[in-house]
């Protein structure tokens, strides 16, 4: 059910430049899903809505959930001065989340399970490699340079490839090419990123027969599927409206990859 309430930062590091890695206290880490989302409401009344961040990681038995996100404006420059102590005001949970039974049902040749993630769309793959059971879990990052965040974490679940765009680490480019250089073969597809790297797997999973799961970035305003600022076009009417549109925030962030038109 989503809350707003008042939660409290425990502590927060540069996790790379314009990237920050903040635990927070509240009581919605008990109920988060991989993949979901929380809005984290700025003091400034000056920047009006609240910023969507995608949970990275969950301790649900001690109230604890932590959230990496990068500096892209005045409300998430705000974020990034809290200390240890501070009170900020949260609503979650929020979206879908990633379905953990899908790696289940695979073949013994099939049991390779794919997370891939790019830039600011790799926090959310750590909550999920964690809850995944899968017997090989393969995870393919893409980055700008080589400030590789989160890629340790990542390393405790399963094998790590990186991308980065300018070949300072791993192969030179993007997680396609990746999956080309290193003839990666999957049962089934975790994705989050931008919208050109979801595209490119989205193509590559139908070519290849696997099923697919992406978890779709977007701008929203409430968070909530109020204001229909962040709609997506599907591939079948919603039962409701009778239109080729869902919302991210409700109905997304995560979407089969056949069920959405990117």
């Amino acid at each position: 059910m989503k809350q707003k309430q008042t939660a409290g930062v425990l502590s927060q590091r540069e996790a790379a430049p314009g990237i920050f890695d903040m635990w927070i206290e509240t009581s919605l880490a008990a109920e988060a899903v991989p993949g979901q989302f929380i809005c984290v409401y700025p003091r400034d009344r000056s920047t009006l809505l609240p910023r969507p961040i995608s949970v990275c990681e969950t301790d649900g038995q001690k109230g604890r959930l932590r959230v990496v996100y990068r500096v892209a404006g005045a409300g998430t420059r705000e974020f990034s001065g809290y200390g240890p102590g501070e009170k900020i005001s949260i609503m979650g949970m929020l979206g879908n989340g990633f379905p953990l039974e899908a790696g289940l049902s695979l073949k013994q040749k099939e049991k390779d399970v794919f997370l891939i993630g790019g830039g600011i769309g790799i926090p959310p793959l750590v909550e999920l490699a964690k809850r995944l059971r899968a017997e090989s879990i393969r995870i393919i990052l893409g980055y700008r340079d080589g400030e590789l965040f989160l890629k340790e974490d990542l390393e405790k679940y399963g094998r790590v490839y990186v991308a980065t765009q300018d070949g300072s680490a791993g192969t030179r480019g993007n997680v396609m090419d990746v999956l080309a250089q290193e003839a990666l073969e999957a049962g089934v597809i975790y994705a989050c990123g931008p919208m050109p790297m979801l595209r490119a797997v989205k193509t590559y999973a139908l070519e290849q027969g696997i099923l697919a799961y992406l978890s779709l970035e977007e701008r929203m305003a409430c968070g909530v599927g109020a204001c229909l600022g962040c709609v997506a076009k599907t591939t079948r009417p919603d039962a409701h409206s009778h239109v080729n549109n869902a919302r991210i925030c409700t109905e997304g962030p995560v979407f089969e990859a056949r069920e959405v038109d990117i």
